[in-house]
């Protein structure tokens, strides 16, 4: 089995207070696959990832990442192989600069001083935030911080990277340099996110959960195209694809027909 692969199969996971989050809920990711989760607040998102970095253990079924099954006894091995960037920057982030934050990793997988000094320089410059790399963390904007938090994981150089809301708070610019950098990934990547533009460039295919289910899972081109789908699931088409207020044309229909013309 790749290490690569990750796996849910007949997982189901109810919170303390009884709320049921997932619900028999089961797919597969393979080695290199651009995977998006979708769906309205509390379908389950963020949840199923906290189960694939083991922060949550399943109620029932069983979550498979690699060669491993995701237990107490694995996460060592686990978290080895998965980055994972959390939806709030402040569960993340705790050295005092952020030259030091994103050095951190590194630093704890006992790489040499040259190439630890090498991947905070990369990473920090992949989110647009080299110039940042001696500010104090608690002197950062809400952006800022987010585009940390992303430095610090991609620093560490993970075969499977976890997003959650990866995009909040960013700037235009940054945000474009995000999309960028999760197009440049070579490996597995799994995205949560509310920002189904982002969604349409960066991942090649989409799950729709709704309810603690899944609803859908195919081509992002497909999925996000199907307001039907979309609204069952709580949300709406995409900006470039809905309607233009003055000509009714959705913006990729516009496109499509500018290039024919050309």
């Amino acid at each position: 089995m790749s290490h690569h692969l990750v796996q849910m199969q007949h997982v189901s996971f109810v919170y303390p207070d009884g709320r049921s989050a997932l619900d028999d809920l089961g797919f597969t990711i393979h080695h290199g696959e651009s995977v998006e989760l979708v769906g309205a607040n509390g379908a389950g998102k963020s949840t199923l990832l906290l189960l694939l970095v083991g922060v949550l253990m399943p109620t029932e079924g069983e979550v498979r990442v690699g060669d491993w099954p995701v237990t107490r006894g694995t996460l060592a091995e686990i978290r080895r192989r998965v980055g994972f960037v959390f939806q709030d920057p402040d569960d993340q982030l705790f050295m005092p600069t952020v030259g030091e934050d994103v050095a951190f990793g590194p630093l704890q997988q006992q790489l040499p001083d040259s190439e630890v000094k090498e991947r905070v320089t990369r990473a920090l410059t992949q989110v647009g935030a080299l110039h940042l790399a001696a500010r104090p963390l608690h002197r950062l904007s809400g952006g800022e911080r987010r585009a940390v938090a992303i430095a610090s994981v991609l620093a560490m150089a993970p075969d499977i990277l976890l997003l959650d809301e990866p995009s909040a708070s960013l700037d235009p610019s940054t945000r474009r340099q995000l999309i960028r950098r999760l197009a440049e990934f070579q490996h597995t990547r799994i995205v949560a996110s509310h920002d189904l533009d982002l969604v349409f460039e960066a991942c090649a295919r989409t799950i729709v959960l709704s309810q603690g289910r899944v609803v859908a899972d195919g081509p992002t081109e497909q999925i996000l195209a199907d307001p039907e789908l979309l609204a069952r699931a709580g949300m709406e088409l995409p900006l470039r694809l809905q309607g233009c207020p003055r000509c009714g044309s959705s913006s990729a229909a516009s496109q499509g027909a500018s290039s024919s013309s050309k």
